[in-house]
């Protein structure tokens, strides 16, 4: 039997925090057995908060590490950065 997809993005707007383990991340990791995820840092979402882009470069990398952090399997899960997609223009 073939596995549902789930999509879901988070904007690199700071540190994680409880708000998003309980909301979200809690969850992520407990789907990653059972459907077929793809997870991305959704960093275009986030140019009109972070007009610095080394900024925002540095909470990119801070938001994939944390979502590993948390429990994330690379070897499980698509993790990757919005921008890396050409498509998505």
């Amino acid at each position: 039997m073939e596995k549902e997809v789930v999509l879901s993005g988070i904007r690199p707007t700071g540190f994680l925090h409880l708000g998003n383990y309980f909301g979200a991340m809690r969850n992520y990791v407990r789907m990653q057995d059972d459907y077929n995820c793809y997870f991305f840092v959704a960093n275009w979402h986030s140019l009109t908060t972070h007009p610095d882009t080394k900024e925002l470069h540095t909470s990119v990398n801070r938001v994939i590490a944390e979502n590993i952090a948390c429990g994330l399997d690379p070897e499980k899960v698509a993790l990757y950065v919005q921008s890396d997609v050409p498509e998505i223009a």
